[in-house]
């Protein structure tokens, strides 16, 4: 099992330039993190579906320059200079220089695009963090070319944990577990593993993401993670969230979609249930959302198709379904969803399997 040490690098060569470029993807939580404890270690283990589309696009250029006391970088969002980015760049910078010594040895030039709205609830965090690690792992393999496959994922996550604590869930993999659990073997809290048991009923399994409200969130995840220290029910949502993270296990290996809906609806909820019993309390959730779940509700009731929601800390819906059954959810969707979305807008989705090198 690799330990923290095992990240640190201390052997490399120098070059004088160069570039590549990595797609990172969003994840949606099936079991949830919330509350972290020091240097970005989950409170509670979690389970993701990686998404195919909702993805951050990032090309890094390198150059080696001569003066090695602090950080240099250039970060462009969208094609344009974008400041209010920078601070949580460089502390990502400061985070994982104990690992990456070479940083401070190169000028970078970050240029980064998403394909889905920023900071509106779809962890555009997670995907630009594991989109800048795997950039900084190509780096790192192009100065110490020993490095394995195995490693190289294994330490993107394990950076990309350090910028945002779900990025570590965006490297690799379909469904992607982070968290120590007793169940589920190579489990970490310093990285993401990848989950294989799937059931046939989960493969291409579909996430079409309603868009209720673009805007950025009212409060940070960073935030809401911190409100979970003193929370009066933290301790039984963490034991909660180790029970069903077994639950979902077995759930996913055996393809039971009904149990599946149970575990995943119950888990936005008490999301959302710890954000409005924290001090101070918030609601993320605007009345669409909840009009929304209700129409679900009645349409998996009247239906008998196996459609269900998630939350991530947000308004927006994630509607999950089987492939099989995607023309009739789509229809539904049209027909009774799309009003309560902002400017009519949704983004279908699917499972993905995690970043993608694009030069």
């Amino acid at each position: 099992m690799l330990t923290e040490k095992d990240f640190i690098t201390t052997s490399y060569n120098s070059i004088e330039s160069a570039s590549f470029e990595w797609s990172a993807p969003s994840n949606i939580a099936l079991v949830k993190y919330w509350g972290k404890k020091e240097n970005q270690i989950p409170a509670n283990p979690s389970i993701s579906f990686t998404l195919n589309n909702c993805k951050t696009i990032t090309k890094l250029e390198v150059v080696k320059k001569s003066e090695t006391n602090s950080f240099s970088f250039d970060l462009l969002f969208e094609g344009k200079p974008k400041e209010d980015f920078k601070p949580k760049i460089q502390k990502f910078f400061e985070r994982i220089e104990k690992y990456c010594p070479f940083l401070k040895e190169y000028h970078f030039k970050i240029d980064t695009q998403n394909t889905f709205p920023h900071s509106s609830g779809i962890a555009s965090s997670a995907s630009g963090m594991a989109a800048l690690a795997m950039n900084i792992m190509s780096l790192e393999k192009a100065i110490n070319p020993t490095i394995s496959d195995d490693y190289f994922y294994s330490k993107a996550s394990f950076l990309a944990r350090l910028g945002s604590g779900s990025a570590c869930r965006s490297i690799k993999g379909e469904v992607v577990v982070w968290g120590n659990h007793a169940k589920i073997t190579g489990s970490s809290d310093l990285f993401g593993v990848e989950f294989s048991e799937m059931h046939q009923n989960f493969k291409n399994y579909q996430d079409t993401i309603l868009l209720v409200d673009k805007g950025e969130k009212q409060v940070s995840s960073t935030i809401g993670h911190d409100l979970m220290h003193n929370h009066p029910y933290a301790e039984r949502r963490f034991a909660q969230a180790h029970e069903n993270l077994s639950l979902i296990k077995a759930i996913l290996s055996s393809g039971n979609l009904e149990e599946f809906i149970k575990i995943v609806e119950s888990e936005a909820l008490t999301l959302h249930a710890m954000m409005m019993t924290s001090m101070p309390y918030f609601i993320l959730m605007k009345p669409n959302t909840l009009e929304i779940i209700n129409k679900i509700w009645e349409f998996r009731n009247e239906t008998q198709i196996p459609v269900c929601f998630t939350l991530d800390a947000g308004a927006n819906v994630h509607v999950l379904y089987p492939e099989n059954v995607k023309e009739n959810v789509l229809q539904f969707i049209q027909d009774e969803l799309v009003g309560y979305c902002q400017n009519g807008q949704y983004i279908c989705d699917q499972i993905g399997n995690g970043t993608n090198q694009l030069k």
